[in-house]
Order: structure tokens, then sequence, then C-alpha cells
């Protein structure tokens, strides 16, 4: 991976890190307040909305984090190792916890009509989407081992012909 490629990523990850310190420290405050006027009815969906809110953006940090250490490891081509499954487990999980979170909004939501049903309809549709990038990242996670079952190999080989020569 090429300088300027790490770089134009790691400026895409910052930015979105600083954009998700920001909703935390000033839309959430900003939502709490706004959902005070709440109608009467509606009033004990605040704290679990807020609740899931500050958490999915933890579970997007958590990931962002994850990727600038693995994008760290290919710079310094240590990413073909056990130490990078740490961190692929760790977004794996992350995804998987953004998937319940929007799956638990949905089912807070669901009685009552605070919202639509079509709405609860596409927020289970939306975790159903997450956990299929879920998914995908568990796919990637196995070419990752198979990569590095390749070179553990390739090293292997490696020293046995200089043992030869």
């Amino acid at each position: 991976m090429g300088k300027l490629t790490v770089l134009a990523l790691r400026a895409v990850l910052a930015a979105l890190l600083a954009g998700s310190v920001f909703v935390q420290a000033v839309m959430v405050p900003l939502l709490a307040v706004d959902l005070e006027g709440l109608n009467a009815d509606f009033a004990y969906l605040r704290t679990p909305f807020l609740v899931i809110t500050v958490l999915g953006v933890v579970t997007v940090q958590v990931v962002l984090v994850c990727v600038w250490r693995l994008v760290t490891m290919v710079r310094r081509g240590t990413v073909f190792s056990h130490a990078a499954f740490r961190y692929v487990h760790v977004v794996i999980g992350a995804i998987v916890a953004a998937a319940l979170l929007v799956f638990a909004l949905a089912v807070i939501l669901a009685p009552g009509d605070p919202v639509a049903p079509g709405v609860v309809l596409l927020l289970c549709g939306a975790a159903v989407a997450i956990l299929g990038v879920a998914l995908v990242v568990l796919v990637l996670r196995m070419l990752l081992a198979q990569a590095v079952a390749r070179d553990v190999e390739a090293a292997r080989m490696r020293a046995e012909l200089e043992e030869v020569i």
C-alpha cells in the first residue's frame, strides 16, 4: 500500500473519528434536549433511544480505531501475522453489536404508535444488512487466515532452502 493511499485513508479515518466525537459531545446532548419535549405517551423512549445512539457511535469508533491499527500493520508489512486477528475480531464484534443495537431500536419503537410500522420494518432490514457486513468481514478474516498460513509456510520453506544451500 502506497504512502499516499495510507495518508488518505488515515485522513478519512481521522475525520470520521472527529465527527463521531462531535456527535457524542454536541449532537447527542442537543438530541436529549429535543426529546424532552416528547409527547408524554412516548417519554419512555427517550432514555433507550439516547443510550442506543451513544452505543451506536461507540461501535463506529471502535471499528475506526481497529481499521487504523490494521492500516498501520499494512504499512509496516506485519498485517499477515496472528496479531491482526485481534483487530479483525474486534471489528466483527463491533459490527454485530451495531446490528443488535439497530434491532433493539426497532424493538423499542414497535409497540404503540411512536413510528409507522414501515419504519420498524426498515430498521429490521438495516439490522440484517449490518449483519451481512459482519459476514463479509468474517469472510475477509478467513482470507487473512489463509494468507497468514501461506506466509508461515513460505517462511518455513525459505528456512529449509537456506539450510540446504
